[in-house]
C-alpha cells in the first residue's frame, strides 16, 4: 500500500467530532473527517460528492506539538434581517503541530498529493478561520512501510522554540540533544501520541464518529471509527539551516471559472 503524509501546523486548529447547538468543541488531534474534508476540498469535490474512496483510506495522526486549548465566544448576525444569532462557544487548539497520514491506493494518493500542491479550494485546519501556517506537503506518496511505520519514522515537525524547550527540559535531567548543546547526544525523554485506525480483529482503545459519509449541509452523515493509540519517539528534525520562508496557503489556488453557475458555498471545505 501507499502512504501520503501531511504536516498540519497553524496558530489555531479545530477538529470537532461532535457539535451540540451553540457549543463547538475540538478533539486533541485531527479527525479523519476533517483531514479527508481538507483533501476533498483540495481536489475541488462538491459537498454532495461521493466520499467512498476517501473514507476507505486508513488514517493516522502523530501529535508532534500538542498545543494548548483556547476558548472563544462567537457572535453573528443574520445577513438579511440583521437579527442577532445565539452566542456560541468555540474551542480551538493553539500552536499545535501534527503529522497526519492516509494509506491506500497509489493512484488515488498521487492525485490527492497533486491537489494538495495546487488546491482547488483553500485548505484549512478544521474551520475556515484556521489556515495552515506551514506547507502541508511532506513529500510525494511512497510505498514500502505501512502507515504506522511511516508515522513513526517521519522527522519531528515541532516548532524550533518547542524543540528548544524540550531540549532545555532534557538538560534538567542531565541529557542532551533535540536542541541541547550536543546535537549528537542521546535524545531527551520525549514521546508523542500516535492514533491510528484500528486494524480489523483488534480491540480499539476508543471510538469517534468521524468517518465521513456525506458532507452535504442538508444532511451531514458520519460513521463510527475505532482507534488504537500508542506512543512513539519522534525522529530528530534536521537542523534549521535558514529562517523559514513565508508561507502563503493561497499562492497555488486556481481561479474559479467566473462563468460557472455553481455557488461557491457548495465548494467550501467542511467540518463541524
Amino acid at each position: 500500500m501507499t502512504v501520503l503524509l501531511l504536516r498540519l501546523a497553524g496558530p489555531l486548529q479545530a477538529w470537532g467530532s461532535a457539535a451540540r447547538f451553540a457549543r463547538r468543541t475540538t478533539e486533541n488531534a485531527p479527525t479523519k473527517s476533517g483531514v479527508l474534508g481538507l483533501l476533498a476540498a483540495a481536489e475541488g469535490r462538491l459537498r454532495g460528492a461521493d466520499l467512498a474512496d476517501l473514507a476507505a483510506l486508513r488514517f493516522g495522526v502523530r501529535v508532534d506539538q500538542p498545543g494548548s486549548r483556547l476558548r472563544d465566544f462567537h457572535t453573528a448576525h443574520h445577513g438579511d434581517s440583521g437579527k442577532a444569532m445565539p452566542l456560541s462557544e468555540r474551542f480551538y487548539l493553539a500552536d499545535a503541530v501534527f503529522v497526519a497520514g492516509v494509506e491506500g491506493d497509489s493512484a488515488l494518493l498521487d492525485r490527492l498529493y497533486e491537489a494538495v500542491r495546487a488546491p482547488r479550494f483553500l485548505p484549512y485546519l478544521g474551520r475556515r478561520s484556521c489556515p495552515p501556517s506551514r506547507p502541508l506537503d511532506l513529500g510525494r506518496p511512497f510505498s514500502g512501510p505501512g502507515l504506522e511505520d511511516a508515522l513513526r519514522a517521519a522527522p519531528w515537525q515541532a516548532a524550533s522554540w518547542y524543540r528548544k524547550r524540550i531540549g532545555q527540559a532534557a538538560q534538567a535531567y542531565g541529557q542532551t540533544g533535540y536542541g541541547g548543546p550536543d546535537p549528537n547526544g542521546p535524545p531527551p525523554p520525549v514521546a508523542v501520541d500516535l492514533l491510528l485506525d484500528c486494524p480489523p480483529g483488534e480491540l480499539p482503545h476508543l471510538s469517534l464518529r468521524d468517518t465521513p459519509v456525506s458532507f452535504d449541509p442538508r444532511h451531514r452523515q458520519y460513521g463510527v471509527r475505532d482507534v488504537v493509540t500508542s506512543l512513539t519517539d519522534p525522529q530528530p528534525h534536521s537542523p534549521d539551516g535558514a529562517p523559514a520562508a513565508e508561507h502563503d496557503p493561497t499562492v497555488l489556488l486556481r481561479s474559479l471559472d467566473p462563468t460557472a453557475s455553481t455557488s461557491t458555498a457548495e465548494h467550501r471545505p467542511r467540518n463541524r
